[in-house]
């Protein structure tokens, strides 16, 4: 019955998520490959009526903002509760309060069952460490979305991603490093939101990035960018599906097919399988490569490894962004005929300020563990009219560049 029930849990959830975010690029497929020219929709309508017999008239499918978070999380709660690792809740109300939880729920973290609704009962403590400690992450978030991210975006990476045969392949190669800066910006500035308003409230959420670009792997990688959708992929999809149990050639497929899948999570198209696709592959060379220097006793030095994951990372990045593959396409041609061809210095002398804010980034991101701990140490026990003035300080900085343009949350349309 526990199987039955959870099946359906299942069957329902990826259902509505189906409907709603895949509806137009299945039945885009199923057109194309059967050759008829017609309307997305109306073929979808047409397969639905035909089916079952239905009357249905579709204009539009309206997806619903963060559906991709809440369905994970409803997963999560009904997966915890068959494998006993939670009680399940006492009263609807109670469920409801943990799927629609505001803070994150439109782009994450994504949070389990067993993490959240445990805190549901406890009583609501805030100290004035933990007050601060959320304020300088809200604060910090903002910064990194208004300063960073939608200067970048604003200034430089839409202009280069909507028409690259306007641009040389110099202006391509830094617009490639400055969509991976306002992507991770974007995204964890939004993260950083998120858990600091939610500990004000008296909830503590998990940790979603740790220093990403730092990674000399791309399994480090994903052990440090979105944490909470790579762990859940891990523990409900790869897991399940055999992990590394069932000998190498297994663990591969289920790798690959994780990644393809966790691509498709993040969009209905082929540039997101695609995308995918390529880190799922990236993951089962590095897994076979390292296996076979460990067994001749060599390692790649870290500093290399950093040098080829991070190119790895910005590369697929130009997929992720990309509107089609032709795009995609121009992008990198133009990036290759950046090394053969000269490029006029006076060029990237127009673009100082894009330049500065990109180099402020990486210099931010790239600080040792230990400096940012520190500071954050300090600027928590420091005197408060300190904290005052540099609260209102980067206040001030926000608000100036929020007057550009306001820019939507990258992740909001997942």
């Amino acid at each position: 019955m526990k199987r039955l029930l959870l099946i359906t849990s299942l069957i329902i959830n990826l259902g509505l998520l189906s409907y709603f975010k895949y509806s137009y690029f299945f039945a885009d497929v199923i057109a194309k490959v059967s050759g008829q020219d017609v309307n997305v929709i109306n073929y979808l309508a047409l397969i639905t009526n035909a089916a079952f017999g239905t009357h249905f008239s579709i204009d539009k499918i309206i997806l619903p903002v963060g559906i991709s978070f809440f369905t994970f999380q409803t997963i999560s709660y009904s997966i915890d509760v068959y494998r006993d690792r939670i009680k399940p809740v006492k009263n609807i109300i109670d469920f409801g309060f943990y799927v629609s939880f505001f803070p994150q729920l439109v782009a994450g973290p994504i949070v389990r069952a067993w993490e959240f609704i445990p805190q549901l009962h406890k009583k609501y403590c805030l100290s004035e460490k933990w007050f601060w400690s959320a304020t300088w992450l809200i604060i910090g978030g903002l910064f990194k979305k208004i300063v960073i991210s939608d200067y970048l975006s604003i200034n430089f990476v839409d202009r280069i991603f909507d028409a690259p045969m306007m641009y040389s392949g110099v202006e391509l190669l830094f617009g490639a490093y400055a969509y991976a800066m306002q992507i991770y910006c974007d995204f964890s500035g939004y993260t950083d939101i998120a858990i600091g308003v939610a500990l004000i409230l008296g909830f503590r959420l998990p940790e979603n990035f740790n220093r990403p670009y730092m990674a000399t792997s791309v399994t480090s990688f994903w052990r440090r960018w979105h944490i909470s959708l790579s762990s859940w992929l891990r523990d409900y999809l790869y897991i399940p599906l055999g992990g590394n149990r069932r000998g190498k050639f297994r663990q591969g497929i289920n790798l690959f097919v994780t990644m393809l899948l966790g691509g498709l999570w993040h969009g209905a198209g082929w540039l997101f399988i695609l995308w995918g696709g390529l880190h799922g592959l990236a993951l089962l060379i590095e897994k076979y490569t390292i296996s076979s220097l460990k067994h001749f006793k060599l390692k790649i030095p870290k500093f290399i490894g950093f040098l080829l994951t991070f190119h790895f990372i910005v590369f697929t990045w130009i997929i992720f962004r990309s509107p089609d593959i032709d795009t995609f396409i121009l992008f990198i041609r133009r990036i290759k005929e950046a090394f053969f061809i000269y490029q006029n210095q006076e060029m990237l002398n127009s673009y100082l300020n894009v330049l500065g804010i990109l180099t402020f980034g990486y210099v931010i991101h790239w600080i040792p563990i230990e400096l940012k701990r520190m500071i954050k140490i300090n600027l928590i026990k420091t005197h408060l009219l300190i904290k005052l003035f540099l609260l209102i300080t980067f206040c001030i900085i926000i608000y100036q560049f929020s007057l550009f343009d306001a820019k939507p949350f990258i992740y909001f349309r997942f």
